[in-house]
């Protein structure tokens, strides 16, 4: 579905440029965070030390006095009870031993499902990726739709809302590749008239439009929400009853706020904290996702992972 372009595409004041991060400010963050994780590490390598010593010692000294408490069988003792009990227990599929509790053939559904497509700076939307619309967004959004599905949670989270006396409205949705074009092709353009070369405008307008394809927009599956009480796509946002009550909420209908808040959020995403800005996944992928503690990067990594090792 095309969308309605704006008079003048690259100021749309419903829908500020979203800061991405500079590259010094990448080093800085991703230095702070190795040396974060060499830290971690070091403590947990310390523990099992630590307790593997703790283990070995305990075991030498229980092992003979747990020989000795266990009683012999009684002569004629009928053990076949025991022994298939034991036969039942080895033959259990073990549970999988990863940090999302998934197999690989879970996981590999997972990264399989249209819903989960990863979309940021690095990785662009797959030319092949189509989808229908559906107009769900408030009377004065620019870009009303999003992916059907994605649609119909909202308008059902929206009136859940309601019925708890929020109002969520739905700002900015859906965008086509070829109005995300426009857009970066204008703030580009912008930089050339400044008197930059080419590449160094279009890397400058990348850091405040996002090139066509590299928008989650462009897939109509992340939407921009705001509230009569905030109308502006701010991070002023977190302070309203609203965004509270999607903190609480989104997931249940498939969402999860997509850009979180710290520098190590930000190292990961690239994107600088966006509290209006929602992703839908689905229920049972926003539930997985928000019980992990992990950003949306950091979980397709580990379902790649996990699925790759099956």
């Amino acid at each position: 579905m095309q969308q309605p372009m704006p008079p003048y595409p690259h100021h749309d004041p419903h829908h500020p440029p979203r800061r991405r991060l500079t590259r010094a400010e990448m080093r800085r963050r991703r230095r702070r965070r190795a040396i974060r994780r060499l830290a971690v590490l070091f403590c947990a390598l310390a523990l099992v030390v630590g307790g593997v010593s703790f283990a070995v010692t305990r075991l030498a000294s229980a092992g003979p006095s747990a020989s000795a408490a266990s009683p012999a069988p009684a002569e004629g003792e009928n053990m076949a009870a025991g022994s298939s009990q034991s036969q039942a227990a080895s033959s259990a599929p073990a549970a999988p031993q990863n940090a999302l509790g998934l197999t690989a053939a879970e996981a590999s559904a997972m990264l399989a499902d249209p819903r989960m497509v990863l979309v940021n700076h690095q990785v662009p939307m797959p030319e092949d990726y189509t989808f229908d619309t559906k107009e769900c967004g408030s009377a004065t959004a620019i870009n009303k739709t999003l992916q059907t599905e994605a649609a119909d949670a909202f308008l059902e989270m929206q009136a859940a809302a309601a019925a708890d006396g929020i109002t969520i409205w739905m700002q900015s949705g859906y965008r086509s590749v070829d109005y995300q074009t426009t857009l970066y092709n204008n703030k580009t353009q912008q930089f050339l008239d400044q008197g930059y070369d080419e590449p160094t405008a279009r890397e400058m307008a990348a850091n405040v439009v996002n090139p066509p394809r590299y928008s989650e927009h462009n897939c109509g599956l992340a939407a921009d929400l705001n509230c009569p009480e905030y109308t502006a796509l701010e991070p002023g946002f977190e302070d309203t009853a609203a965004f509270d009550w999607l903190c609480q909420h989104a997931g249940d209908y498939g969402f999860i706020l997509r850009y979180p808040k710290g520098e190590a959020a930000e190292a990961v995403t690239e994107i600088t904290y966006e509290p209006w800005h929602w992703r839908y996944v689905g229920p049972e992928n926003a539930a997985r996702i928000n019980a992990s503690g992990l950003i949306f990067e950091q979980y397709i990594a580990e379902l790649q992972s996990i699925a790759a090792a099956g």
